[in-house]
């Protein structure tokens, strides 16, 4: 147990940091697949996707598979409106979200590289998250 050249904490899932009481770096993910390009991906391809994201949960990341989204609205506070749907359009459905913690961009990028949807012919976005007090 401990933190890796990389800085990258392994045998625990507590959110550690380098730095001690300073947290890592937030990014969110989107990521956008289908199940025909699933369904195309080599079987241990799949494997091997399905278990880094175990191993990104055990590190800490929150996941989650997208569900219906709604839109809201509250035009100067005055008039709550909310419809479903989403509000961006993909030439993708969305499949899930997270929450990673990276030491940097590259990083994050990496961790991200091997999941389901960056490797069964979808897209991952990532976004830094900077944290607003």
């Amino acid at each position: 147990m401990g933190f890796d050249g990389r800085g990258v904490y392994s045998g625990s899932s507590q959110n550690q940091s380098v730095e001690g009481n300073h947290s890592m770096p937030k990014f969110i993910t989107i990521g956008y697949g289908d199940q025909a390009g699933y369904d195309r991906t080599p079987q241990p391809v799949r494997d091997a996707a399905h278990e880094h994201d175990a191993k990104l949960r055990y590190e800490g990341a929150l996941m989650g598979i997208a569900g219906k989204p709604v839109q809201v609205r509250n035009p100067e506070g005055a008039h709550l409106e909310s419809v479903s749907g989403s509000f961006m359009s993909s030439a993708m459905p969305v499949a899930g979200f997270a929450v990673i913690e990276a030491a940097g961009l590259a990083e994050a990028i990496d961790k991200v590289s091997r999941t389901p949807c960056a490797v069964t012919h979808g897209v991952v976005e990532v976004w830094p998250l900077e944290m607003s007090e």
